[in-house]
């Protein structure tokens, strides 16, 4: 097997001022595919699915912003070069970490806006983010913007197209396929959460897994990625996986616990 080369172009089609890129298009596909399961988990909870939809455009909104924010704080000398590219979300360059972060807060304050209840929300939600994640990744496959770093193994992606925004040095080089590895991951954690959604867990406990799980995920794959060290010797994403993860099991040890209190004294009474 030798390495995929990738001679796609990120632009589909050219419309006057406007390009339709890929990027655009499996990132509008992965929303709207975690907005439909989002909405068909929340009815199965006997959540009110308008309530999850005003909380969920809200969260999309939000974890917009977020998205683009880490991702410009994590290439500042670029953007500081470039700063008419701040708003080009639409090339690529959405941090998941900031979406999730910035998202859920919007979404929690919407939740309680909305009174709904926010632990249960947020297990409604993990499969369409995984979804919805895996699609948008696609995505960057063609784009070229969440590339890996050199590699000598046989399944490498070779990135030749001129528009593809993988750093010039790395063109033409066999690199990982760093995609198609979150992709593969993001799919285990499905299939580990389908299998949970039927045990009796805790409120919130869904979440606090998913949380968990994509931060070891994310920590451990990023290693083969090239960009900017923040300190010892961690990318961005790798230390927000670490206090990602640190949050994830607090909080499940925390929901365990509520709950283990709460049946106690319901058996005492």
């Amino acid at each position: 097997m030798s390495d995929m080369v990738i001679d796609i172009d990120p632009v589909i089609v050219h419309l006057g001022g406007f390009a339709l890129r890929w990027y655009s298009l499996t990132f509008a596909g992965g929303i709207g595919l975690a907005l439909i399961l989002t909405l068909r988990e929340a009815r199965r909870r006997g959540l009110n699915a308008d309530k999850v939809s005003n909380v969920a455009l809200w969260a999309v909104l939000g974890g917009l912003v977020g998205a683009r924010l880490f991702h410009v704080v994590d290439q500042l000398d670029y953007y500081m070069a470039n700063p008419h590219l701040i708003l080009a979300v639409n090339q690529g360059g959405l941090a998941i970490w900031g979406g999730l972060i910035t998202g859920g807060l919007v979404a929690l304050f919407a939740a309680r806006r909305e009174k709904l209840p926010a632990a249960r929300l947020a297990d409604a939600i993990v499969f369409g983010l995984l979804v919805g994640q895996m699609v948008g990744r696609l995505g960057c496959i063609i784009n070229g913007d969440a590339y890996g770093g050199p590699t000598t193994m046989p399944w490498g992606f070779t990135y030749v197209n001129p528009e593809a925004m993988i750093p010039d040095a790395l063109k033409g080089i066999p690199t990982h396929p760093y995609p198609v590895y979150e992709i593969l991951w993001n799919l285990a954690l499905l299939g580990l959460l389908l299998f949970l959604r039927k045990r009796d867990l805790p409120a919130g406990m869904l979440f606090s897994t998913y949380v968990a799980g994509y931060a070891v995920g994310r920590f451990t794959l990023t290693f083969v990625r090239q960009e900017a060290i923040w300190f010892w010797g961690l990318q961005e994403a790798q230390v927000v996986s670490l206090l990602a993860f640190v949050l994830a099991v607090a909080g499940g040890v925390y929901l365990t616990r509520v709950r283990s209190a709460t049946r106690a004294r319901k058996r005492s009474r």
